[in-house]
């Protein structure tokens, strides 16, 4: 049995990191855009996740949220700031 070096180590896993998951829209189910597109501004678990720790809202390559989503998203969350349910920023 062959023993891995460090460097054979090191290569393996920079060849993991490389290999990129495949995202899927968690509101698209089964790939198909339900109409009409609405994401519900109160349900601040969904959207909690969708912003980072800064409170800046995730890019679509981060989420794999779906473009016509995506743009339902970032107004839910404005809509969630100005209703008092998420903050702007976050508190230091």
């Amino acid at each position: 049995m062959a023993t891995l070096t460090k460097s054979d180590i090191r290569k393996l896993r920079k060849k993991k990191l490389r290999q990129k998951r495949k995202l899927n829209c968690r509101f698209c189910p089964g790939g198909v855009i339900p109409r009409p597109v609405y994401v519900d501004y109160k349900d601040v678990k969904t959207l909690k996740q969708l912003i980072d720790k800064e409170g800046k809202i995730l890019p679509r390559r981060r989420t794999g949220t779906s473009a016509i989503y995506q743009r339902a998203v970032r107004s839910a969350v404005l809509r969630a700031r100005f209703m008092g349910l998420l903050p702007y920023v976050v508190d230091e």
